[in-house]
Protein backbone atom coordinates (compact mmCIF):
# COMPACT_ATOMS: atom_id res chain seq x y z
CA UNK A 1 0.00 0.00 0.00
CA UNK A 2 1.41 3.07 -1.16
CA UNK A 3 -0.11 6.73 -1.01
CA UNK A 4 -3.26 4.27 -0.90
CA UNK A 5 -6.82 4.97 -0.78
CA UNK A 6 -7.98 5.81 2.65
CA UNK A 7 -12.04 5.45 4.20
CA UNK A 8 -13.00 7.45 7.22
CA UNK A 9 -16.56 6.14 8.36
CA UNK A 10 -17.66 8.77 10.65
CA UNK A 11 -17.30 12.96 10.60
CA UNK A 12 -17.88 13.82 14.36
CA UNK A 13 -14.69 15.11 16.37
CA UNK A 14 -12.16 11.95 16.13
CA UNK A 15 -13.24 11.67 12.06
CA UNK A 16 -12.64 14.43 10.69
CA UNK A 17 -9.73 15.50 12.77
CA UNK A 18 -8.27 12.52 11.60
CA UNK A 19 -9.03 13.12 8.02
CA UNK A 20 -6.96 16.15 9.15
CA UNK A 21 -3.89 14.84 10.05
CA UNK A 22 -4.08 12.60 7.31
CA UNK A 23 -4.14 15.22 4.85
CA UNK A 24 -1.11 17.20 6.06
CA UNK A 25 0.77 13.85 6.30
CA UNK A 26 1.22 13.29 2.48
CA UNK A 27 0.36 9.76 3.65
CA UNK A 28 -2.42 9.03 1.75
CA UNK A 29 -3.27 9.72 -2.36
CA UNK A 30 -7.32 9.13 -1.22
CA UNK A 31 -9.13 10.39 1.82
CA UNK A 32 -12.80 9.79 1.60
CA UNK A 33 -15.58 10.92 4.33
CA UNK A 34 -18.44 9.00 5.39
CA UNK A 35 -21.07 10.21 7.52
CA UNK A 36 -24.84 9.48 8.17
CA UNK A 37 -24.94 13.82 8.02
CA UNK A 38 -23.30 13.66 4.52
CA UNK A 39 -23.60 17.78 4.90
CA UNK A 40 -21.13 17.72 7.50
CA UNK A 41 -18.88 14.98 5.48
CA UNK A 42 -19.04 17.19 2.62
CA UNK A 43 -18.60 20.25 4.61
CA UNK A 44 -14.89 18.95 5.82
CA UNK A 45 -14.35 17.88 2.33
CA UNK A 46 -14.68 21.11 0.95
CA UNK A 47 -12.87 22.83 3.70
CA UNK A 48 -10.06 20.59 3.29
CA UNK A 49 -9.67 21.13 -0.51
CA UNK A 50 -9.49 24.35 -0.02
CA UNK A 51 -6.31 23.70 2.04
CA UNK A 52 -4.50 21.83 -1.08
CA UNK A 53 -2.32 24.95 -2.51
CA UNK A 54 -0.32 23.74 0.85
CA UNK A 55 0.32 20.09 1.38
CA UNK A 56 1.03 17.29 -0.99
CA UNK A 57 -1.49 16.48 -3.16
CA UNK A 58 -4.55 14.41 -2.06
CA UNK A 59 -7.91 13.90 -2.98
CA UNK A 60 -11.00 14.38 -0.87
CA UNK A 61 -14.35 13.18 -1.49
CA UNK A 62 -17.29 12.66 0.75
CA UNK A 63 -20.98 10.98 -0.02
CA UNK A 64 -22.44 7.85 -0.03
CA UNK A 65 -20.49 4.41 1.00
CA UNK A 66 -20.26 3.26 -2.32
CA UNK A 67 -17.32 5.76 -2.32
CA UNK A 68 -15.08 3.42 0.02
CA UNK A 69 -14.84 0.74 -2.96
CA UNK A 70 -11.23 -0.13 -3.95
CA UNK A 71 -10.27 1.21 -0.24
CA UNK A 72 -6.87 0.44 1.19
CA UNK A 73 -7.88 1.07 4.60
CA UNK A 74 -11.17 1.58 5.96
CA UNK A 75 -11.33 3.70 9.13
CA UNK A 76 -14.12 3.46 11.73
CA UNK A 77 -14.43 6.48 13.90
CA UNK A 78 -18.79 6.45 13.64
CA UNK A 79 -21.02 5.85 16.84
CA UNK A 80 -23.77 6.62 18.96
CA UNK A 81 -22.68 8.87 21.76
CA UNK A 82 -23.02 8.11 25.85
CA UNK A 83 -25.94 9.33 26.82
CA UNK A 84 -26.57 10.79 30.57
CA UNK A 85 -27.73 7.89 33.08
CA UNK A 86 -26.79 5.44 30.32
CA UNK A 87 -25.11 2.24 31.24
CA UNK A 88 -21.97 0.99 29.04
CA UNK A 89 -24.22 -2.40 28.06
CA UNK A 90 -26.68 0.17 26.67
CA UNK A 91 -24.41 2.42 24.68
CA UNK A 92 -22.91 -1.43 23.15
CA UNK A 93 -26.03 -2.50 22.10
CA UNK A 94 -26.78 0.78 19.59
CA UNK A 95 -23.40 0.84 19.01
CA UNK A 96 -23.54 -2.91 18.04
CA UNK A 97 -26.63 -1.75 16.27
CA UNK A 98 -24.62 0.75 14.31
CA UNK A 99 -21.79 -1.54 13.29
CA UNK A 100 -23.85 -4.11 12.24
CA UNK A 101 -24.96 -1.45 9.33
CA UNK A 102 -21.27 -0.29 8.55
CA UNK A 103 -20.32 -3.93 8.07
CA UNK A 104 -22.97 -4.61 5.46
CA UNK A 105 -21.47 -2.12 3.78
CA UNK A 106 -17.95 -2.97 3.99
CA UNK A 107 -19.11 -5.98 2.55
CA UNK A 108 -20.64 -4.99 -0.22
CA UNK A 109 -17.96 -2.38 -1.51
CA UNK A 110 -14.43 -4.04 0.00
CA UNK A 111 -12.81 -7.13 0.30
CA UNK A 112 -10.48 -9.20 2.77
CA UNK A 113 -7.90 -6.70 0.99
CA UNK A 114 -9.21 -3.84 2.59
CA UNK A 115 -7.64 -3.38 5.96
CA UNK A 116 -10.21 -2.22 8.70
CA UNK A 117 -9.27 0.06 11.22
CA UNK A 118 -11.61 0.40 14.28
CA UNK A 119 -11.68 3.90 16.41
CA UNK A 120 -15.20 4.10 18.04
CA UNK A 121 -15.30 3.12 21.64
CA UNK A 122 -15.03 0.58 23.27
CA UNK A 123 -12.71 -0.28 21.02
CA UNK A 124 -11.55 -3.40 21.36
CA UNK A 125 -15.54 -4.66 21.73
CA UNK A 126 -16.48 -3.25 18.54
CA UNK A 127 -13.41 -4.05 17.26
CA UNK A 128 -14.24 -7.82 17.70
CA UNK A 129 -17.87 -7.18 16.51
CA UNK A 130 -16.12 -5.47 13.17
CA UNK A 131 -14.39 -9.13 13.11
CA UNK A 132 -17.49 -11.43 13.36
CA UNK A 133 -19.63 -9.04 11.45
CA UNK A 134 -17.45 -8.59 8.54
CA UNK A 135 -15.63 -12.15 8.39
CA UNK A 136 -12.19 -10.21 7.63
CA UNK A 137 -8.95 -12.54 8.79
CA UNK A 138 -8.14 -11.35 11.92
CA UNK A 139 -5.16 -9.76 11.16
CA UNK A 140 -6.66 -7.22 8.83
CA UNK A 141 -9.26 -6.25 11.50
CA UNK A 142 -7.40 -3.91 14.35
CA UNK A 143 -8.51 -1.14 16.50
CA UNK A 144 -6.72 1.79 17.71
CA UNK A 145 -6.14 -0.11 21.19
CA UNK A 146 -3.92 1.60 23.63
CA UNK A 147 -1.80 3.31 21.07
CA UNK A 148 -2.65 6.42 23.14
CA UNK A 149 -2.91 5.04 26.76
CA UNK A 150 0.72 4.20 26.00
CA UNK A 151 1.39 7.53 24.54
CA UNK A 152 -0.12 9.15 27.42
CA UNK A 153 2.00 6.88 29.73
CA UNK A 154 5.31 8.10 28.21
CA UNK A 155 4.35 12.01 28.34
CA UNK A 156 4.01 11.61 32.04
CA UNK A 157 7.52 9.69 32.42
CA UNK A 158 9.10 11.74 30.37
CA UNK A 159 7.84 15.04 32.33
CA UNK A 160 8.87 13.23 35.53
CA UNK A 161 12.18 12.34 34.05
CA UNK A 162 12.56 15.38 31.70
CA UNK A 163 13.46 12.91 29.02
CA UNK A 164 11.95 13.13 25.08
CA UNK A 165 8.53 11.53 25.76
CA UNK A 166 9.84 9.35 22.76
CA UNK A 167 12.40 7.67 24.01
CA UNK A 168 10.39 6.55 27.48
CA UNK A 169 9.49 2.58 26.41
CA UNK A 170 6.27 0.92 27.86
CA UNK A 171 3.51 -0.13 27.31
CA UNK A 172 -0.50 -0.17 28.44
CA UNK A 173 -2.23 -3.34 27.40
CA UNK A 174 -5.25 -4.61 28.23
CA UNK A 175 -8.60 -3.10 27.22
CA UNK A 176 -8.80 1.04 26.56
CA UNK A 177 -11.00 1.70 29.40
CA UNK A 178 -10.90 0.73 32.81
CA UNK A 179 -9.15 -2.56 33.49
CA UNK A 180 -6.16 -1.19 31.20
CA UNK A 181 -2.77 -2.37 32.50
CA UNK A 182 0.59 -0.28 32.85
CA UNK A 183 3.47 -3.06 31.83
CA UNK A 184 6.36 -1.47 34.42
CA UNK A 185 8.35 -4.54 34.37
CA UNK A 186 9.09 -3.45 30.54
CA UNK A 187 9.40 0.02 31.16
CA UNK A 188 12.74 1.55 30.00
CA UNK A 189 15.22 4.00 29.37
CA UNK A 190 17.97 4.35 27.82
CA UNK A 191 18.01 0.43 28.09
CA UNK A 192 17.48 0.50 31.69
CA UNK A 193 14.77 -0.56 33.70
CA UNK A 194 12.73 3.19 35.13
CA UNK A 195 14.26 2.22 38.73
CA UNK A 196 17.68 1.95 37.59
CA UNK A 197 17.59 4.85 35.13
CA UNK A 198 15.66 7.41 38.22
CA UNK A 199 18.96 6.62 40.68
CA UNK A 200 20.85 6.97 37.57
CA UNK A 201 19.73 10.25 36.35
CA UNK A 202 19.06 11.45 39.49
CA UNK A 203 14.77 11.37 39.28
CA UNK A 204 12.81 11.12 41.81
CA UNK A 205 11.88 7.13 42.92
CA UNK A 206 9.35 6.40 40.37
CA UNK A 207 8.16 3.85 42.63
CA UNK A 208 6.39 6.29 45.02
CA UNK A 209 4.73 7.56 41.53
CA UNK A 210 3.46 4.40 39.80
CA UNK A 211 0.24 4.40 40.87
CA UNK A 212 -0.36 7.70 40.32
CA UNK A 213 1.15 8.06 36.94
CA UNK A 214 -1.35 4.63 35.95
CA UNK A 215 -4.45 6.47 37.22
CA UNK A 216 -3.48 9.80 35.52
CA UNK A 217 -3.06 7.74 32.27
CA UNK A 218 -6.50 5.86 33.12
CA UNK A 219 -8.35 8.64 34.16
CA UNK A 220 -7.40 11.28 31.24
CA UNK A 221 -10.19 10.85 28.66
CA UNK A 222 -12.22 11.90 31.41
CA UNK A 223 -10.65 14.52 32.85
CA UNK A 224 -10.18 16.12 28.95
CA UNK A 225 -13.73 15.04 28.19
CA UNK A 226 -14.70 17.27 31.22
CA UNK A 227 -12.95 19.83 30.39
CA UNK A 228 -13.59 20.40 26.82
CA UNK A 229 -16.36 18.01 25.84
CA UNK A 230 -14.61 15.60 23.56
CA UNK A 231 -10.86 14.02 22.89
CA UNK A 232 -9.69 13.91 19.21
CA UNK A 233 -6.56 15.67 19.17
CA UNK A 234 -4.10 12.91 19.79
CA UNK A 235 -6.43 10.10 18.94
CA UNK A 236 -6.08 11.73 15.83
CA UNK A 237 -2.89 11.57 15.81
CA UNK A 238 -2.79 8.15 17.04
CA UNK A 239 -4.07 7.11 13.90
CA UNK A 240 -1.67 8.88 11.40
CA UNK A 241 1.23 6.61 12.91
CA UNK A 242 -0.59 3.44 12.88
CA UNK A 243 -1.31 4.23 9.57
CA UNK A 244 2.07 5.39 8.81
CA UNK A 245 3.34 1.95 9.71
CA UNK A 246 0.93 0.50 8.04
CA UNK A 247 1.85 2.22 4.51
CA UNK A 248 5.38 2.18 5.20
CA UNK A 249 5.32 -1.62 5.78
CA UNK A 250 7.46 -1.02 8.64
CA UNK A 251 7.00 -3.75 11.21
CA UNK A 252 6.84 -0.97 13.60
CA UNK A 253 5.26 -2.22 17.39
CA UNK A 254 2.53 -0.76 18.82
CA UNK A 255 -0.29 -2.11 20.92
CA UNK A 256 -3.13 -2.56 18.25
CA UNK A 257 -6.14 -4.52 19.81
CA UNK A 258 -6.50 -7.51 17.93
CA UNK A 259 -8.34 -10.69 17.95
CA UNK A 260 -6.64 -13.34 20.64
CA UNK A 261 -6.27 -17.04 19.25
CA UNK A 262 -4.51 -18.23 22.30
CA UNK A 263 -2.19 -15.87 23.13
CA UNK A 264 -1.32 -15.43 26.63
CA UNK A 265 -3.70 -18.30 27.04
CA UNK A 266 -6.27 -15.62 25.84
CA UNK A 267 -9.23 -16.54 22.62
CA UNK A 268 -11.85 -14.98 20.92
CA UNK A 269 -11.85 -11.53 22.18
CA UNK A 270 -9.67 -8.14 21.12
CA UNK A 271 -7.96 -6.35 23.30
CA UNK A 272 -3.97 -4.54 23.23
CA UNK A 273 -0.55 -6.05 23.47
CA UNK A 274 2.83 -5.15 21.69
CA UNK A 275 2.10 -6.31 17.92
CA UNK A 276 4.06 -6.25 14.85
CA UNK A 277 2.20 -3.20 12.94
CA UNK A 278 3.14 -3.54 8.95
CA UNK A 279 0.90 -3.94 5.27
CA UNK A 280 -0.97 -6.89 6.23
CA UNK A 281 -2.41 -5.26 9.27
CA UNK A 282 -1.78 -6.47 12.71
CA UNK A 283 0.89 -8.90 11.38
CA UNK A 284 1.83 -10.84 14.72
CA UNK A 285 0.41 -10.26 18.36
CA UNK A 286 4.05 -10.63 20.65
CA UNK A 287 4.64 -12.46 23.73
CA UNK A 288 6.42 -10.74 25.99
CA UNK A 289 7.87 -11.71 29.55
CA UNK A 290 5.71 -9.43 31.41
CA UNK A 291 5.68 -10.18 35.17
CA UNK A 292 2.83 -12.38 36.52
CA UNK A 293 0.60 -9.98 37.81
CA UNK A 294 0.73 -8.20 34.81
CA UNK A 295 -0.22 -10.83 32.62
CA UNK A 296 -2.71 -11.88 35.22
CA UNK A 297 -4.36 -8.79 34.83
CA UNK A 298 -4.22 -9.22 31.15
CA UNK A 299 -6.53 -11.95 31.52
CA UNK A 300 -8.98 -10.04 33.98
CA UNK A 301 -9.07 -7.42 31.53
CA UNK A 302 -10.46 -10.28 29.11
CA UNK A 303 -12.60 -11.57 30.94
CA UNK A 304 -14.17 -7.93 31.58
CA UNK A 305 -13.84 -7.64 27.61
CA UNK A 306 -15.78 -11.07 27.27
CA UNK A 307 -18.55 -10.66 30.26
CA UNK A 308 -19.80 -7.33 27.86
CA UNK A 309 -19.88 -9.65 24.07
CA UNK A 310 -21.85 -12.21 26.33
CA UNK A 311 -24.23 -9.46 27.41
CA UNK A 312 -24.48 -8.75 23.97
CA UNK A 313 -24.98 -12.22 22.12
CA UNK A 314 -21.95 -12.82 20.61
Amino acid sequence: MIKGKVAVIGAGYVGSTTAYTLFLSGLVSEIVLVDINRDKAQGDAMDLNHGLPFVSPVKVTAGDYSLIKDADMVIITAGANQKEGETRIDLLKRNFVIFKSIAAEINKYCTDDTLIMVVSNPVDILTYVTYKLTGFSKRKVFGSGTVLDTARLKYIIGEHTNIDARNVHTYIIGEHGDSEVATWSLTRIAGLPIEEYCKWGSCDDVNCCKEDFYHQTKNAAYEIISKKGATYYAIALAVRRICEAVIGNENTILPLSCVFEGEYGIKDISLSVPTIVNSQGASRILELPFSGTEIAALKNSAETLKGYCKELGI
